[in-house]
């Protein structure tokens, strides 16, 4: 039932006022704060009402409705909250407002009760976030402040506990981690992991998909708050270094293999250092299959160590034109390149990616990216905490919306399962009798078949050898870099 109809029905509003409602003075602050800073940024065109409206997503049995005049909450068919808009700007008043809703579903909703109020708020800051950007979010400080000192060498980046009927609960997410760029949230349930019950699972079995011994990629199961689905994380370095690097001699060169995490100013110190080392190489792997980012600028320099002075992105702003990011400078390496790309590339990845291919600087290898090409604005609070709205959306150097759609590989790895496959594909690309179709020319590009004509790995480990052994043979042999690099 629409919430004007409920309204309408009803022979009497029921007001409620605030003085009875149980408000923390901290979350009023941290409310009217996140609303007068929101205030001095760019909402998409949206206004306060619509942002409030978003707590609705804290329960399903809660509808709310901003108008002109009243903020109404309506409890399956009943209003039970009716509150006079504050005047414009009187940030307070609308943070008392907020907490006062808080309240009335914490009183109905057994879940949200069961929270303390630290877990009830982060909730509640991150749904509204959400209404202002779906992929806006609350960071809380003690996320800013986590300490990675102990290496994670492969991990999905979650924790957390089972509940009484043996399901996983995530306690925690690790800021940048894949289980965080997919979206996993604190209080998720995981009731299924690469097709198996967790409750079938011990807890052995679990740490192993969870943390592993090498990198891979685990499906997972949710059931979430807003509904249940289906995600597959690959398992990542989650390090204080941004980037690892690789070198594997071949006769009088060798494979430069650089690993990038988080394209960041460290990663781009890490990999110039690396180039200056192993001048030699003859064939470089940019693994960027894990990687995220969303500092236009750093990016930029880290694909001008390959490009030189060429276009890598346009960043499309809310209002306003573009705004085209250049590297300075040559580039550090000519050697041939191999870029390693997957579903869990994000962010400024994707532009590197697009960027390098645009140019004809490398060839893309592996699955499409996750078409998250976005950038971030981050806002400081008071209370130790951020937020983060993702407001800005990134296009191809040629301005090719990246945003949705993301960068296709030309060699798509999921349809190389295994050795055979492997040398009938290099034996048709030598006798220059293959069909490759390039999807990233075609701005009317049909993204799900694309996808679905390439799909994500579920194995990370097959993954890893083949991506490995392909990359390989690509900058090897010549013949096949420069024919592929053609197409």
């Amino acid at each position: 039932m629409k919430i004007s109809t409920i309204i309408c029905s009803m022979v009497f509003a029921l007001t409620v006022g605030l003085a009875h409602a149980n408000v923390p003075d901290a979350a009023v602050d941290t409310f009217a704060e996140i609303y007068e800073k929101l205030d001095s940024v760019q909402w998409g065109g949206k206004n306060i009402g619509v942002v409030i409206e978003s707590l609705e997503h804290l329960s399903p049995n809660a509808h709310l409705a901003a108008t002109d005049d009243r903020i109404i909450l309506v409890w399956r068919d009943s209003i039970v909250g009716n509150f006079a808009q504050p005047r414009a700007g009187d940030w307070v008043g609308y943070g008392k407002i907020t907490t006062a809703l808080i309240d009335k579903m914490r009183e109905r909703d057994d879940s949200l009760a069961a929270m303390n109020m630290d877990e009830m708020y982060e909730r509640a800051f991150d749904a509204l976030m959400q209404g202002i950007d779906e992929s806006g979010r609350y960071i809380p400080q003690k996320k800013l402040l986590a300490n990675y000192d102990n290496r994670i060498l492969t991990s999905l980046g979650l924790s957390g506990w089972r509940d009484e009927k043996g399901n996983f609960r995530v306690g925690s997410v690790i800021q940048g981690s894949p289980a965080d760029m997919a979206g996993v949230a604190q209080y998720d349930l995981i009731d299924m992991v690469n097709g198996k019950y967790v409750r079938d699972m011990n807890d052995l079995e679990l740490d192993a998909v969870f943390q592993g011994l090498n990198s891979g990629t685990a499906k997972l199961h949710l059931l979430t708050p807003s509904g249940n689905r289906s995600v597959v994380l690959r398992r990542a370095t989650i390090v204080l270094t941004d980037a690892d690097i690789i070198f594997r001699p071949i006769d009088d060169g060798g494979i430069l293999e650089i690993i990038v995490n988080e394209v960041s100013d460290n990663a781009v110190n890490i990999v110039n250092e690396a180039l200056a080392k192993y001048k030699n190489a003859t064939g470089i792997i940019l693994d960027l299959r894990a990687a995220n980012g969303t500092d236009a600028r750093v990016a930029t320099k880290l694909a001008g160590l390959f490009l030189g002075g060429k276009p890598v992105m346009r960043v499309s702003q809310t209002a306003g034109e573009d705004m085209e990011y250049v590297p300075g400078g040559d580039a550090a390496t000519d050697a041939m390149l191999v870029v390693l790309m997957s579903n869990t590339t994000r962010g400024t990845p994707e532009a590197i990616a697009s960027a390098i291919y645009e140019n004809s600087r490398g060839v893309l290898v592996g699955t499409p990216t996750a078409g998250g090409a976005r950038i971030a604005t981050r806002i400081d609070l008071s209370n130790g905490g951020a937020l983060e709205l993702l407001n800005k959306s990134i296009k191809s150097g040629s301005g090719i919306d990246l945003d949705s759609r993301g960068v296709f590989p030309i060699v798509c790895l999921s349809n190389i399962r295994s050795n055979r496959q492997q040398n009938a594909f290099f034996v048709n690309v030598i006798n220059n009798d293959f069909n490759i179709q390039d999807f990233n020319k075609n701005k009317k590009v049909d993204v799900a078949a694309v996808r679905k004509g390439c799909p994500v790995f579920t194995s990370g480990d097959d993954e890893d050898m083949m991506a490995s052994a392909v990359a390989t043979k690509i900058l090897t042999d010549k013949i096949i870099y420069n024919r592929l690099i053609a197409e």
